[in-house]
């Protein structure tokens, strides 16, 4: 049994005993200082936490005990049931709450849950204020409401239809373009809420013709739920049958986007956030964001709309705070995540599949034909295991010291910017690891860069010793 406490929330493997595994009294430990913390800074002006959640078979339990807890703590709960995490972001702007809870372990497998915590503006709690959470919940430092100042409980089950009228709004979302391309659209949704909202959406877009893979919200995850080509090759294998010109790919809580070609090859996680951007930027030029171990590609697509590229820490969170910093247009995460400002400041599969697919409409090609026209480059992942007694922090240093006459940039460890390739260096806050993520032209020069900076590391960590 697993439980991780950190400052975006609390995950875990569902049972076991307190303190390992997500269980319930932990689960009650946790949302009770979350809402300590939403009492003590509250500045919406009510006491309304909104709660969605994923399709996971866990997710019942977990929502009674999260929305007792937030009652007894004297918060009105609004549960908008089955549900995106963007839409609960989309929900807790809508509701004008103080705060919001998102049942969801993202791309984990079905043993997993988690909760999510959002401020009032439906974005992520920053460090400080997770940090602050961990103390609470560390102290028991909470105190629940009396008899006559107890929470209410509703339910309202209109938000992922709020969602799609948002999506729709756009400026951008041209639903007629869509419309008459006349798409033949396949996704693949885990059997999550993705199989509930992602048909309605395609629908409201014009697209007539879906063919829905994993669609039951059931929580039994019929592959593992990450959008990786490993783990897609059932629509991957739909796709190769020719009948269908683009497949969308989304986790348990579609935050995040993956695509496959017409052919059945995979478009390229990486790309998702690459082609949107594009499409953002052809008609509202701006600056754009993404985390440090992302693709370089986004930066060429901006550049050449004249514009600046900015790379911020990896996480959400710090993504969003680096788009508000340089007034950003578009933004994400490598991993298939498109935040887009204009809607709200959250990853959002449902905008990514909306100006995805005008963009497509625009252009007029294979969606092969229109990834072949961006950068193409390879990120290889590797980690490198250390013993406990080495001191990370100071073969970072040296790290960076040794390739100091290359662009370097140490906002999360260390990224070495080559003017042909890069190489990120992360370390676990958890164990004594370094995350090394490479990218390049080729595998075969990715993974080459990768293997010669590891090589340096481990030669530092050996003088260590």
């Amino acid at each position: 049994m697993t439980l991780i406490k950190s400052i975006s929330g609390i995950r875990g493997t569902i049972g076991g005993h307190v303190g390992d595994g997500l269980n319930p009294l932990d689960i009650v430990k946790f949302t009770s200082a979350y809402a300590t913390l939403i009492r003590q800074r509250n500045t919406a002006g009510n006491n309304k936490i909104v709660v969605g959640r994923d399709a996971r078979i866990s997710g019942e339990m977990v929502k009674n005990v999260v929305c007792g807890t937030l009652m007894g703590m004297g918060f009105d709960v609004v549960n908008i049931g089955l549900a995106s995490t963007p839409t609960t972001e989309l929900a807790v702007v809508m509701e004008k709450a103080c705060g919001g809870i998102i049942l969801t372990a993202s791309h984990n497998p079905k043993q997993w849950n988690a909760l999510k915590l959002l401020n009032e503006r439906g974005e992520f709690l920053n460090a400080e204020e997770g940090n602050e959470v961990l103390r609470i919940a560390e102290k028991e430092d909470f105190c629940y409401a009396d008899i006559d100042s107890m929470g209410q409980y509703t339910e309202n089950n209109t938000y992922n239809q709020k969602h799609i009228e948002a999506v729709l709004k756009l400026p951008l979302v041209d639903v007629e373009a869509i419309r008459r391309a006349d798409f033949k659209v396949a996704i693949d949704t885990v059997n999550s809420v993705g199989g509930i909202i992602l048909p309605e959406l395609l629908k409201a877009l014009g697209v007539n013709t879906v063919y829905t893979l994993y669609g039951e919200p059931t929580g039994n995850f019929q592959h593992n739920p990450e959008p990786l080509e490993k783990n897609l090759g059932d629509i991957m294998s739909v796709m190769k049958k020719g009948d269908y010109d683009v497949a969308f790919v989304v986790d348990p809580d579609v935050d995040r986007l993956a695509m496959i070609c017409e052919n059945g090859e995979m478009y390229g996680e990486e790309y998702t956030l690459v082609t949107v951007a594009d499409y953002v930027l052809k008609h509202t030029p701006g600056n754009t964001v993404s985390n440090l171990s992302s693709t370089r590609a986004l930066a060429d697509v901006t550049r050449k709309y004249g514009k600046e590229y900015y790379a911020a820490a990896v996480g959400e969170v710090n993504v969003v705070t680096k788009m508000k910093e340089v007034s950003a247009v578009i933004g994400g995460e490598g991993n298939g995540g498109v935040i887009y400002p204009e809607c709200h400041y959250g990853r959002d599969a449902l905008v990514g599949i909306a100006l995805f697919l005008s963009h497509l409409a625009h252009e007029g090609k294979k969606v092969s034909a229109l990834r072949a026209t961006y950068p193409s480059y390879f990120i290889a992942k590797n980690r490198i295991d250390l013993t406990p007694d080495i001191d990370v922090d100071e073969v970072l240093r040296k790290v960076k010291d040794m390739y100091r006459n290359e662009k370097i940039n140490d906002i999360d460890g260390v990224k070495i910017d080559f003017p042909d390739k890069w190489v990120h260096l992360r370390k676990s806050n958890t164990e004594p690891i370094i995350r090394v993520y490479s990218e390049a032209a080729t595998e075969a020069a990715a993974n080459a860069i990768g293997e010669d900076v590891m090589r340096v590391v481990y030669s530092l960590a050996k003088e260590q010793k």
